[in-house]
């Protein structure tokens, strides 16, 4: 399918943005109602933009009538209660499909990479229209917790570490990028994820941010990594066998 991409991803697959200053209310994303919604660990999501406006989580092509990742609607009870994410969200100026809360709990840096995925962003998507990227914006100040990008899930040396302070904004071809988040925190993490459309109005955002596609990961201790990959790797194998199929092929709906 042809889609329009932009250039600034290529290379990558991410873009780092400076932090978004404004201070948030704590209960715009606490106060949420959320959905019991599993994606890369224990978790839950709080849509604020869904296929109907409904409290779900769904891929948008599961509805009647389905449609493509894109024109998401106000879910009333959520977005009544978040009045500053959905005006950040408005400012980018951009189609937004899906956009929610996600909360995670606490894990380990192994089990980031076992449940490290690709995202369905770009199902139904019309040819000649613009392929639907995530952006991620942390609210809570997690600054041991890192975005573990890989361009490949069984190969250790194409991964980044990006830090996860309050405010960190990231754009990532999630779909191109196996993606996860390993929080090492004692509370869990809070980042509002949104599916925009990339097109002019995404991009001139970008470059308005202060745009980074290189970024000197985060570092890790060499042992404990390997110890951790091993360990991932292995469960995800034995995965493989239960399930008969490997369910890292397919595609996360989250």
């Amino acid at each position: 399918m042809s889609h329009s991409r932009m250039s600034i991803l290529e290379e990558t697959g991410y873009v780092v943005l400076d932090s978004w200053g404004d201070p948030v209310d704590p209960s715009e994303w606490r106060d949420l109602t959320y959905v019991d919604w599993k994606s890369s660990g224990d978790t839950r999501f709080a849509p604020l933009k869904s296929a109907y406006g409904d409290i779900e989580c769904n891929g948008f092509w599961h509805h009647n009538p389905p449609k493509a990742d894109k024109d998401g609607v106000d879910v009333p009870h959520n977005v009544s209660r978040a009045p500053s994410l959905m005006k950040r969200v408005a400012e980018v100026g951009a189609r937004v499909g899906r956009c929610r809360i996600i909360e995670l709990q606490p894990n380990t840096y192994g089990d980031a990479l076992y449940n490290s995925h690709l995202d369905d962003n770009n199902r139904l998507n019309p040819d000649g229209e613009g392929w639907v990227v995530r952006c991620f914006m942390q609210l809570t100040d997690d600054r041991d917790s890192v975005m573990v990008l890989r361009y490949d899930i069984n190969d250790p040396s194409t991964e980044t570490r990006l830090a996860l302070p309050a405010g960190a904004q990231l754009v990532v071809d999630s779909e191109r990028m196996w993606h996860s988040v390993w929080h090492p925190g004692s509370d869990p993490r809070y980042c509002l994820i949104t599916s925009f459309e990339s097109g002019p109005e995404l991009e001139d955002w970008i470059n308005r941010n202060n745009p980074r596609t290189k970024i000197d990961g985060v570092p890790i201790d060499a042992e404990y990594a390997a110890t951790m990959e091993a360990s991932a790797q292995a469960r995800r194998s034995a995965r493989t066998d239960y399930y008969g199929y490997d369910p890292s092929a397919v595609y996360s709906e989250a």
